[in-house]
């Protein structure tokens, strides 16, 4: 799917709220709300957007420690990567994982209560996801920013 100026109207005004409604849209976008309607519909089926949800606040939930986790595996053949990848998106603590080039093979984000539940997470999940030879621990101080998708791209 190509997507013109403005699909990308509606896409960065949807990042930026994805809560509006096509009336809504249509006051931003200069399409009517059924025109607005249709190109949500194709951006959907294309793939374009994968879908929706509500940001919830982390702290709300107890969640204060986000930790980056730097791993580096025993080895990178096929099986134990694939392994790896499946333990990693079923551990509940996990909630980003990206396979990286470098020294280390992956990182990944994880969400703590506190130092004593991470230290119960380092053992309980991380330690036990197969393969790991080394695991090494970043806490975040403080987040400064975090974005889906930063708008500046939708209005290239």
């Amino acid at each position: 799917m190509t997507i013109n100026t403005l699909d990308r109207a509606i896409l960065a005004a949807l990042v930026e709220d994805g809560r509006q409604s096509q009336v809504q849209l249509a006051e931003r976008v200069p399409l009517s709300a059924t025109a607005i309607a249709r190109r949500i519909k194709a951006l959907e089926d294309s793939g374009v957007i994968e879908g929706y949800q509500a940001k919830v606040s982390r702290r709300a939930l107890g969640l204060q420690m986000t930790v980056f986790v730097q791993i580096t595996l025993k080895s990178q053949n096929e099986e134990l990567l694939a392994a790896f990848e499946k333990a990693a998106s079923s551990a509940p603590s996990i909630v980003s994982c990206h396979l990286m080039s470098g020294d280390d093979d992956y990182l990944l984000t994880v969400l703590a209560r506190d130092l004593a539940d991470y230290e119960r997470i380092h053992k309980e999940q991380l330690s036990r996801l197969p393969g790991v030879a080394r695991l090494k621990s970043s806490f975040a101080l403080r987040e400064v920013t975090s974005r889906q998708l930063p708008t500046s791209i939708l209005s290239a």
